[in-house]
């Protein structure tokens, strides 16, 4: 399992990076907490919904079918906003996806909005 404080870049199937990990928690590039990862390395929204699972590329990936029977999880609570890093490292080679799946990150980012974005946030009053 990944250090807590570690930031370590998510990448997507074209080699750039999609978002960070600091164990538990996902953040977007400008450093917005969009989700999580659980120990057994399933990727939730901010807003609890399941959204696919995180590759040791890394990358987040999704089934086209998957998802619907999956738990509503409670959100951890929500972190301080990161810094992203001015450098990152280069993509490692990215095996191709199997039939039926996609990376999150690159075809439907909208999964892993914001905490104040999203048709899935609270009302404000």
């Amino acid at each position: 399992m990944p250090n807590a404080g570690r930031l370590i870049p998510i990448y997507i199937s074209r080699g750039d990076v999609g978002g960070f990990l600091q164990f538990p928690n996902i953040f977007n590039r400008d450093g917005e907490w969009i989700g999580w990862v659980t120990s057994d390395q399933q990727v939730y929204s901010v807003h609890g919904q399941y959204v696919g699972w995180l590759t040791k590329d890394p990358r987040i990936l999704r089934k086209t079918s998957s998802g619907y029977l999956k738990p509503h999880l409670s959100p951890p609570p929500e972190p301080e906003p990161i810094k992203p890093p001015a450098t990152l490292p280069l993509a490692p080679m990215m095996s191709e996806l199997p039939a039926g799946t996609f990376d999150v990150l690159e075809d439907i980012p909208d999964l892993l909005p914001p905490k104040d974005f999203g048709d899935l946030r609270e009302d404000m009053d």
